[in-house]
């Protein structure tokens, strides 16, 4: 019985629907296969195994089109900030926002990355998903490249108490020494706005769902990821370039 019903299950899965209604009929084909998986009920977790296996792969062929055709704007993007060593023979991408605690927990394995190897480039994609809140801190961050203190800032952001909100925002810029008037006017600048536009548009293309999220080389690591890792990917990323 057990080998009738899989040759019969291989057979309903391989001929269109429309030939074996042609042959059997519709209603015999629908009893042929409720009959089937009652008899077989395995064959639903087969077949939503074997689904989830075709997204996974179709997924992944998606990310590694959308890491060679936007390499350059990932990578070399001149509206994205850059920390670490400008000419490094690496690059590191995270996608992250103020808000996200994973981030802030992420962020002294970043730190340490960049403690172990001199050679990171540190590329930061705004990506601001948690709120009204998450959206002024990072337009104000972005608008702090034009005082120098993008770093600082950052840095400072990240190590914050509490929601960042307009107002912790900006108290941490006043404690960095940023001139409030000049920063509240750049932060409604096109550029600014383009920067958390194209971030939300690779973000969606690369299949990330939250931060922090991070891409080196032809890797993705969506979520928190301790130093020792960041770097062991970083390694084989610059041996593969080799």
């Amino acid at each position: 019985m057990i080998l009738r019903n899989a040759v019969l299950a291989a057979t309903l899965i391989a001929l269109p629907f429309g030939a074996l209604a042609d042959e059997l009929g519709e209603d015999r084909v629908k009893e042929l296969v409720l009959e089937t998986i009652l008899e077989n009920p395995e064959i639903i977790m087969q077949a939503v195994d074997i689904l989830q296996r075709r997204e996974a792969a179709a997924q992944a062929e998606s990310q590694a089109d959308i890491l060679t055709s936007q390499r350059l704007l990932l990578e070399q993007d001149p509206n994205a900030p850059v920390l670490g060593n400008p000419d490094g023979d690496v690059t590191v991408i995270e996608f992250f926002d103020y808000n996200c605690p994973y981030c802030r927990q992420a962020m002294p394995e970043v730190q340490a990355m960049l403690d172990a190897d001199p050679n990171i480039r540190l590329v930061y994609r705004e990506w601001p998903i948690l709120g009204d809140g998450s959206v002024f801190a990072a337009k104000a961050a972005l608008a702090s490249r034009s005082q120098g203190k993008y770093e600082e800032f950052h840095w400072a952001m990240m190590s914050m108490e509490g929601r960042a909100e307009e107002a912790s925002v900006l108290r941490v810029a006043d404690l960095v020494g940023l001139d409030i008037d000049q920063l509240l006017e750049d932060m409604e600048s096109a550029e600014i706005a383009e920067h958390i536009e194209t971030t939300s548009r690779l973000s969606q293309a690369l299949g990330f769902n939250g931060t922090p999220s991070f891409v080196i080389g032809d890797e993705l690591l969506p979520g928190f990821v301790e130093a020792e890792l960041l770097t062991e990917t970083v390694q084989q990323t610059r041996l593969a370039n080799q």
